[in-house]
């Protein structure tokens, strides 16, 4: 059994999303496509070195800008929902989490390494039908707003159903886009209280990322 910290993977990954950050900052900014609905489905398969299968799917994902509840001028906000499905082998178990990666005057469009050192993976699920984001102009994060054990049946589905996102103090064009991040191996589980993973062997990661959309 191999055993390996979160907190290190953390580490190593967070300095990947800062550098991917930094990235994306130099890029031209645009002003933006209005956000419509639908957004296009997603699909995708990984393979890991034991055999073990997990395919993510994106199905009915739709996005429309709304007026921030602040309505002082620098909010913006968008409703958001979809269906977030991960499928696997039987043998195979995991940790699904579903969020967004949010950026204030940034195009996010190219950001498509792991994140898995981008947000602090909570220690229970967080769904609560909205998010409300401090963010200023050059800033990205990344939020996840809820996750599920991948179980012995192999499936872990999630339905936002207008799932509200409000991002203050911007003042300035916002995009998002979701994301579906996949921790999953043979044996594979979580020891939350001694912050560690545990695999029979080693483990997928794998990130579907959904299209950016604009927030009002």
């Amino acid at each position: 059994m191999s055993k390996f910290s979160k907190l290190g993977l953390r580490r190593a990954a967070g300095a990947c999303a800062i550098t991917a950050a930094a990235a994306i900052g130099l890029a031209s900014m645009g002003t933006g496509n209005a956000a419509a609905a639908p957004l296009p489905n997603g699909s995708k398969v990984v393979t890991g070195l034991d055999g073990e299968k997990v395919q993510t799917i994106r199905t009915g994902e739709n996005a429309w800008p709304v007026p921030s509840l602040a309505a002082n001028g620098a909010g913006r906000a968008a409703e958001v929902s979809g269906v977030y499905t991960v499928k696997s082998n039987d043998d195979v178990t995991g940790r699904v989490y579903v969020g967004f990666l949010i950026g204030c005057q940034i195009n996010i469009d190219g950001l498509s390494g792991g994140i898995s050192g981008g947000f602090s993976l909570p220690s229970s699920p967080s769904l609560s039908g909205s998010l409300s984001v401090p963010l200023t102009p050059g800033q990205v994060t990344t939020k996840v707003v809820d996750y599920k054990e991948l179980g012995d049946k192999g499936i872990a589905a999630f339905q936002l159903d207008h799932f509200g996102i409000d991002v203050q103090q911007c003042g300035g064009f916002a995009q998002a886009r979701s994301f579906v991040y996949v921790m999953a191996g043979k044996g594979f589980k979580v020891d939350t209280d001694n912050d560690v993973i545990d695999s029979e062997g080693g483990y997928i990661q794998s990130t579907l990322w959904g299209k950016p959309f604009s927030l009002n």
